[in-house]
């Protein structure tokens, strides 16, 4: 699974670089240097610090706006994956929004859901689709 830059990181998280910087250097967020000195998040410890910030009260987000457009989509990281023998439950961390869809364990496989992956949950009516985000 490759790393998330800040920029992809923050977008995901709805905050700022800077503010991801910040965290970062205040030693919320795990992060490492890659060969040319650019900062890199593994996608599971992005996925946890999501989880842990969409539970703080009062989360500093850089745009208050929803995480929904008008066809309902809700970009964010992959927190949990839950496989059984013919279903799945995957867990998504959208910002402050918590998403969770049943699937079929071969839909999970097909995407290379895992703990750490960008994703997109779509809603339409009572129906949650899961959508791997492309590589950048």
């Amino acid at each position: 699974m490759r790393p998330y830059s800040i920029g992809r990181a923050a977008r995901l998280l709805g905050v700022s670089p800077d503010t991801l910087r910040r965290w970062a250097d205040a030693g919320r967020l795990p992060t490492r240097r890659d060969e040319t000195g650019r900062r890199l998040i593994d996608g599971p410890d992005l996925a946890a610090f999501a989880v842990a910030l969409a539970s703080e009260e009062g989360a500093d987000t850089a745009d208050p706006s929803p995480y929904t457009s008008a066809r309902n989509s809700f970009p964010g990281i992959v927190t949990a994956v839950t496989v059984g023998d013919v279903v799945a439950q995957v867990e998504i961390q959208a910002g402050p929004h918590r998403l969770v869809s049943l699937l079929t364990r071969e839909s999970v496989e097909e995407l290379g859901l895992a703990v750490g992956t960008e994703a997109v949950a779509r809603v339409k009516a009572t129906n949650v689709h899961i959508d791997r985000a492309a590589p950048a």
